[in-house]
């Protein structure tokens, strides 16, 4: 499992990702509890559990690390 924090202008976001079989899983943290996303890869996965962030999605994946997982 990979740990992530991403950021926007405002707060950051803690993400966890983990591949499964061929796809991937991963969890972030919300104010009203974590939500899940999974896709055929990390990217897809992160961006579907970070649903909740409907806005600032595209500024928090900017901050993914070049070594994450995609």
């Amino acid at each position: 499992m990979v740990s992530l924090r991403l950021t926007c202008e405002a707060f950051y976001v803690d993400v966890r990702v983990r591949e499964l079989n061929g796809r991937f899983i991963a969890s972030a943290d919300t104010p009203d509890g974590p939500t899940m996303g999974i896709g055929w890869g990390a990217v897809e996965a992160i961006t579907n559990a970070l649903a909740p962030f409907d806005g600032v999605i595209e500024e928090l994946l900017e901050s993914l690390p070049d070594t994450s997982p995609r």
